[in-house]
């Protein structure tokens, strides 16, 4: 594998993950920053390239992992793509569901695996949820509620730039409209939605919409980055509530707690830790090996429409 970018995120999560994993092997990295590439390349035993072309031109590659910034992500997963490689790339892998559909047109063309990175989804604290609701726990799901949002950036975070894909609702809001879809499916309808637009940065820091299911089972999600810090869902059933309070971005030593209410009595659980990343990192392996191109691809579609229902569907405001 390669890596296209010499992100934070690599550096914090993806990598130190990889590295536990005998199946795949970090070969090389690219940045356009050469001394960056080679910081990089030392710390995590990788050749280090500097520029992402010479990168995707090497013979000895089969995969490349893509954490650029958001308005990056579809460009070069196609021409990682054209260059034969499967490509494991950083939510949002594309802004638009056209952008999606050829992106995921061309990866069927080449049989080539595309994975968009939604780790939480492979934590097992997800799987004690689905468990709880199978059993019955609280009844009959009615309605979700999703949140991921946290305290002001920095003036110069990239996530204010929207010629680089900035916004709330790409950066933050993607996850807790991916929790809905985990829950009620891929047939949601954006009821109502709201974006707040910062008057100078001009992109949306803040946002909320509100989704309903085919049998009508609503969600309600929000998300920003001029909030107090919330990563988590609550799950509302006929007969009590489930909840997760870390459910996004659980780093590998961390415990989640996960909520029960039912019958007027309110449990806390203590999960075990899960290494999210590591799994995902598994996964893509996997669905290489299995050929399983339909699978990933389909996912990125049905994702990438949903967003853009809610971008269009929002009135916006200024802040």
């Amino acid at each position: 594998m390669g890596l296209l970018g010499c992100a934070d995120i690599a550096q914090r999560r993806a990598l130190p993950s990889l590295a536990r994993l005998r199946d795949i092997t970090l070969t090389a990295v690219a940045s356009r920053d050469a001394g960056k590439a080679e910081s990089f390349a030392r710390r995590f035993g990788a050749d280090p390239v500097t520029g992402y072309e010479e990168l995707l031109a090497r013979p000895d590659l089969d995969a490349v992992y893509i954490p650029l910034p958001a308005a990056m992500h579809a460009p070069w997963a196609g021409r990682a793509l054209e260059a034969g490689l499967h490509v494991l790339v950083e939510k949002p892998a594309a802004a638009t569901a056209d952008e999606a559909a050829r992106l995921t047109r061309l990866a069927r063309e080449r049989q080539l695996v595309l994975m968009e990175n939604f780790a939480f989804v492979h934590h097992r604290q997800q799987q004690a949820v689905r468990q709880l609701l199978e059993e019955g726990a609280i009844g009959e799901l009615r309605s979700l509620s999703a949140e991921f949002a946290f305290p002001p950036l920095p003036e110069t975070d990239i996530r204010h730039r929207p010629e680089l894909g900035g916004g709330a609702l790409l950066d933050a809001g993607v996850y807790p409209l991916r929790a809905a879809r985990m829950f009620l499916g891929d047939e949601l309808e954006v009821t109502g939605a709201t974006l707040r637009v910062h008057h100078e940065h001009r992109v949306d820091v803040a946002g909320a919409a509100l989704l309903t299911g085919p049998t009508g089972i609503s969600a309600q999600v929000g998300f920003g980055f001029v909030h107090s810090y919330r990563c988590g869902y609550t799950l509302w059933g006929s007969a009590g509530r489930i909840g997760l309070h870390r459910a996004y971005s659980a780093p590998d030593d961390f415990a989640p707690t996960l909520t029960l209410e039912c019958d007027g009595r309110t449990e806390e659980r203590r999960l075990t830790p899960d290494r999210q990343f590591t799994t995902l990192f598994r996964k893509f392996a996997e669905a290489i090996s299995r050929g399983d191109v339909a699978g990933p691809a389909r996912d990125i579609e049905r994702q990438a429409r949903l967003v853009e229902r809610v971008a269009t569907t929002a009135r916006r405001f200024p802040l």
